[in-house]
């Protein structure tokens, strides 16, 4: 079959717990466009490159959740306080999810300088010392809901934006058959020219979004003077009584508010590209007041003007500056989709790495840039996905209803997550992690259940395609486990083997031969089908494990670990972090440093392949064999995914029923 099993092809098994020092993941710029050039001008070009980056998401939001939460408003009490009590909402969502939860507490969580769900996934297993199946479950579910994350911030972003041209001066309309269309044409644009690589275009996301925020801010600014009242909405006492008096409705209302705090999670997610400091500055000294200026001059306008509140963004743009606030919201929301999609890249390769998914083709975009990688199958996925969005909305209004779900979700799963790194990990007491999480839990909970609400509207997608994905990775988890026991029942004890080979010695062969294997302490299937068969066993003879350390990037001092054997014998690790692209023939080359050199061209490699039939008698259920059967079959063939030079593998295997 076309994919081998995890056990005797090398592919990672659980993460290792080593200690180490912090590194960062890949540096600036990996997932993330701009961080590479940014990392050589210090401080304040990483705050712009992070403003490029991180922001882009949460600065789309004023051009459609105001709108959205204010219609709900109106329905309620209306009159001043369905205004001013949005806004403060806003502001205080901004202010307690965004400044609290993730800039000042969420952020002290890094992996060795990294965040991310399953960077505080493999944290918090690390920090309890085992694995724990309540973490790997949230694991799980958080990285399931990215992807319905990663699929609906494109298509609203770049929708809203060109939305705009239903009231553009000189068109009067005419476009509006137009507008899912020339969605679909950019969105498409984007995913095609994803297999170049960004990193060209990177230098140019930090300052085209540090614009368009100065936009917001300006906007936000002039209009405030149309209702300087609306300066009220900073204080909580008018969020918390637009709640009161409308009651359920205002539950409704926190639904379309949490609009305005979407892409709160690129900020712990962007951490290792950027470091914690610009990412705090961009968001308190920069982003923070333009976003805020923006949702009170919304409201101020609202409040002067209200038929203003059916599309306030667009009503506070003056008619002279339309056409060219119309084309940088446009490319602002490009760039927040590109984020999205090279996060849901980095997102695949941390997956394949800690062993939730299968192999996948990554491709590196770049020779010069570590992280700047392509994955074709996400890439068309994500496409695919989007363009249906597309279709089937048909708006960004309609697509609201879908979007908070999964970013609420993957909120609620890092507080949760969080629990065990501050009490195992810190060593927190527990009024302190009481008074810490309790009150995120309870407001991440409200947000989720009032989007929860919109299930019949549309959230019922990403809950959707999370529940796919959650199948997917749990079966790919749990038939690799059975494989590899199975595996391990019928295999010999690599030390047994060597006694049987030191007692009766086979032919031996001139050169080395490479046995990749997830456990070295058996005798590899390979090893044994080439003794059985071939009846040949090699002079120098290695056994590589590949390792998946808890940890986003493994030094080169520690990426390789040799232990002897006997004469014949060697044992060898291999370790990358979890954001790394594993090589195997360069860091073969390290080994030169422990006395062992490699011949490349006078080396083979020897795979075992395992071909999978179902069995209802034993294991999963038939279904979930067949889909496992269907995952193998279709992974990255091991001989690309560790870049190891065909002409040097020689593939063996078995049949094995599941």
């Amino acid at each position: 079959m076309a994919g081998d099993t995890p056990h005797d092809a090398g592919a990672p098994p659980p993460a290792s717990h080593t200690p180490e020092k912090p590194t960062h993941a890949t540096g600036p710029g990996s997932h993330v466009p701009g961080g590479a050039a940014a990392a050589k001008g210090g401080m304040w070009a990483l705050t712009l490159g992070a403003v490029g980056v991180v922001f882009g998401d949460l600065g789309t939001s004023p051009l459609y959740a105001l709108r959205e939460a204010i219609d709900h408003a109106r329905d309620g009490v209306g009159g001043d306080l369905a205004v001013v009590g949005v806004v403060s909402l806003a502001f205080w969502a901004l202010m307690v999810v965004v400044t609290f939860k993730y800039v000042f507490f969420l952020m002290r969580a890094d992996n060795k300088g990294e965040g991310g769900t399953l960077s505080l996934m493999a944290l918090a297993q690390h920090a309890v010392g085992r694995r724990s199946a309540w973490i790997f479950i949230l694991g799980v579910c958080g990285a399931a809901l990215f992807y319905g994350d990663g699929i609906i911030t494109p298509a609203i972003s770049v929708l809203s934006a060109v939305e705009g041209l239903q009231d553009a001066p000189g068109v009067g309309g005419r476009l509006d058959p137009f507008i899912v269309p020339i969605s679909a044409g950019i969105l498409i644009a984007l995913f095609l020219v994803q297999s170049r690589g960004t990193a060209g275009l990177a230098k140019y996301f930090g300052p085209i979004t540090a614009v368009w925020f100065l936009s917001l801010g300006g906007l936000g600014l002039f209009h405030i003077f149309d209702d300087i009242s609306i300066l009220r909405a900073l204080s909580p006492h008018y969020g918390v009584t637009l709640l009161i008096n409308d009651g359920f409705l205002g539950f409704v209302i926190l639904g379309s508010v949490f609009l305005a705090v979407t892409g709160a999670e690129a900020l712990y997610a962007d951490m290792g590209h950027f470091g914690k400091a610009p990412i705090r500055m961009g968001w308190l000294v920069f982003v923070l007041p333009c976003l805020t200026l923006n949702y009170l001059g919304q409201g101020a306008l609202i409040l002067d003007n209200p038929g203003a509140s059916e599309n306030p963004f667009w009503n506070m743009v003056p008619q002279f500056a339309y056409w060219p606030m119309l084309i940088l919201a446009t490319i602002a929301t490009v760039v927040a989709s590109q984020a999205v999609i090279t996060g849901a890249f980095s997102v695949t390769q941390q997956a394949v790495q800690l062993g939730l998914l299968p192999r996948i083709d990554i491709r590196n975009t770049s020779e010069t840039q570590a992280g700047q990688i392509f994955v074709p199958a996400v890439n068309s996925f994500l496409m695919v996905g989007v363009l249906v969005l597309l279709v089937v909305f048909q708006s960004s209004h309609n697509l609201t209803a879908a979007y908070g779900v999964a970013v609420t979700g993957t909120m609620l799963v890092n507080t949760l997550m969080a629990y065990f790194v501050i009490t195992k990990g810190w060593k927190w007491p527990m009024w302190a992690v009481a008074g810490t999480l309790i009150p995120f839990a309870f407001i991440d909970s409200v947000f989720l259940t009032s989007n929860l609400l919109k299930i019949p509207d549309g959230a019922w997608m990403p809950l959707v395609l999370g529940a796919a994905l959650v199948v997917v990775m749990w079966t790919w988890v749990r038939g690799t486990q059975i494989l590899t026991a199975k595996t391990r029942k019928d295999s010999l004890p690599l030390t047994d083997l060597i006694e049987m080979l030191q007692a009766r010695p086979p032919h031996r062969a001139p050169g080395t031969a490479i046995f990749l294997t997830s456990d070295p302490d058996v005798a590899p299937v390979a090893l044994m089908h080439n003794l059985k068969h071939n009846k040949v066993l090699h002079e120098k003879n290695v056994i590589l494990t590949v390792r998946t350390a808890e940890r986003p990037r493994v030094p080169e001092k520690e990426r390789v670990r040799m232990e002897p054997i006997n004469d014949d014998f060697k044992r060898l690790t291999i370790s990358y972090g979890f954001m790394e692209t594993p090589n195997v023939p360069r860091a073969l080359g390290l080994c030169r440093k422990q006395g062992l050199k490699f011949d490349i061209m006078s080396t083979s490699f020897f795979l075992g392949r395992r071909s999978l039939v179902p069995s209802a008698r034993q294991g999963m259920p038939l279904w979930q064999d067949k889909l496992f059967i269907f995952l193998m079959r279709n992974a990255a063939n091991p001989t690309d995914f560790f870049h190891i030079p065909p002409g040097r593998v020689v593939e063996l295997g078995a049949q094995v029923a599941v």
